[in-house]
């Protein structure tokens, strides 16, 4: 069908919710439920109501926009909650780009046969408790203890960040019970990695989405006085921690090659200058397309960490911080959408997703899948976050044909 998307408009949006959550060093901090994201649920909330659709938001401050029809629900959206100092394209141009798909339906007097829903999640970006708070709590997948008692990255626990809102644990944990039915979930997202970028092609049909194993880990030495004890019978944490870092690496580069390993957090205890550390905490985070692989890997590196201990005379701990199953894109989605981007004459391809995204939760309760565009340099989470609108039109017109392919 010869309907295309409005990009002024769509540009429009973006940038008017860019302006929400802006910090002093030219990113977005909008983390979910605090001042700048309630003012942004409330913006898009009007933004949906101004475009004559019915607005509900659940339990968990999921927002959602519906055209009425019947059957199962073809929804499609994302998020608007960003990381600390990010970008104001990660998210926001699912979300938005999916209004702008229901707006041209109904501008164009359409009628689809099915419902169809714009769709924004709660914390996607993990700045509480866990990612992907919200499409979790929409498909009941929440744990009601983590949520009383871990404490959020910002030292606090969730309870305490939910007061003077009108959400609570309890509306939290039952957002699932105001879920429609799904037959599918539409994501639009920028790549966030250079291959579409270097490949030369502005729309990337997504595969697979990997799962993710994030541990917390600690080795577990003896501190000693940095200029007395000799090196030879140190109990050294961190070199512990270097010593697993660098082999950890190496196994799956060479035995799991396109899967990852990450220590992104370290943090060396008593942390003086002049003092053997003889405790190492560090962030362990896995991922892999493969459900056996990740199972795999984990398996390995614990081992390679207790070896790495037992030759150091250390002791080693872990704990589960999160955990994602991969997802494998159904063919009959993933065949739609190539058949409609060949419409349009885009060049596409396809590929897996290293980051995890609410088309991963979605994906118990309905079949799912994902548009890629180009972010530029692959950078994101990150002020300097950057797309061409060209792409974005593209993708936007591309989800614009699958809504209306799916919805009949």
């Amino acid at each position: 069908m010869d309907i295309r998307i409005n990009l002024d408009r769509l540009k429009d949006d973006i940038e008017s919710l860019s302006k929400i959550g802006r910090d002093p060093n030219g990113g977005i901090t909008r983390p979910s439920f605090s001042k700048a994201d309630i003012e942004a649920q409330e913006w898009l909330k009007e933004k949906i109501k101004s475009a004559g659709f019915a607005v509900r938001q659940d339990g968990a401050g999921n927002i959602f926009g519906r055209l009425e029809g019947k059957g199962k629900t073809i929804m499609a959206g994302s998020h608007i909650d960003s990381v600390i100092n990010g970008g104001k394209f990660d998210g926001p141009v699912g979300v938005l780009s999916a209004l702008e798909c229901l707006r041209r339906i109904k501008e164009e007097g359409l009628n689809p046969s099915k419902p169809l829903e714009v769709a924004s999640f709660t914390d996607e970006e993990g700045n509480l408790v866990g990612d992907f708070m919200g499409s979790r709590a929409f498909t009941g997948q929440l744990n009601q203890e983590i949520l009383e008692k871990d404490i959020t990255q910002f030292g606090t626990p969730l309870p305490e960040i939910l007061k003077g809102t009108e959400f609570s644990i309890k509306s939290i944990m039952e957002a699932h019970k105001q879920r429609p039915e799904i037959e599918a979930f539409l994501e639009l997202h920028i790549e966030q990695g250079i291959v579409l970028e270097t490949e030369n092609k502005p729309i990337g049909i997504v595969e697979h989405i990997a799962g993710k194993h994030h541990k917390s880990c600690s080795f577990l030495g003896e501190s000693s006085h940095s200029g007395t004890a000799p090196l030879e019978l140190r109990h050294d944490a961190f070199l512990g921690l270097a010593d697993f870092a660098l082999k950890s690496t190496q196994h799956v580069a060479t035995k799991h090659y396109g899967s990852m390993v990450t220590i992104g957090r370290v943090n060396a205890r008593p942390g003086v200058f002049s003092v053997v550390p003889g405790q190492a905490d560090f962030s362990l985070d896995i991922r892999s397309t493969s459900k056996e692989t990740l199972e795999e890997i984990e398996k390995s590196l614990l081992a390679l960490a207790e070896d790495v201990a037992s030759t150091r005379g250390l002791n080693f701990t872990s704990k589960v911080v999160d955990k994602t199953e991969p997802v494998s894109i159904p063919s009959r989605i993933i065949e739609i959408m190539k058949e409609e981007c060949e419409k349009l004459g885009y060049p596409l391809m396809t590929l897996p997703s290293g980051a995890g995204h609410d088309a991963q939760i979605l994906a118990s309760v309905a079949d799912v899948g994902m548009i890629f565009i180009p972010c530029l340099d692959g950078i994101s989470h990150s002020p300097r976050e950057m797309i061409k609108w060209e792409d974005l039109e593209k993708g936007a017109n591309l989800l614009l044909q699958v809504i209306l392919r799916l919805a009949g």
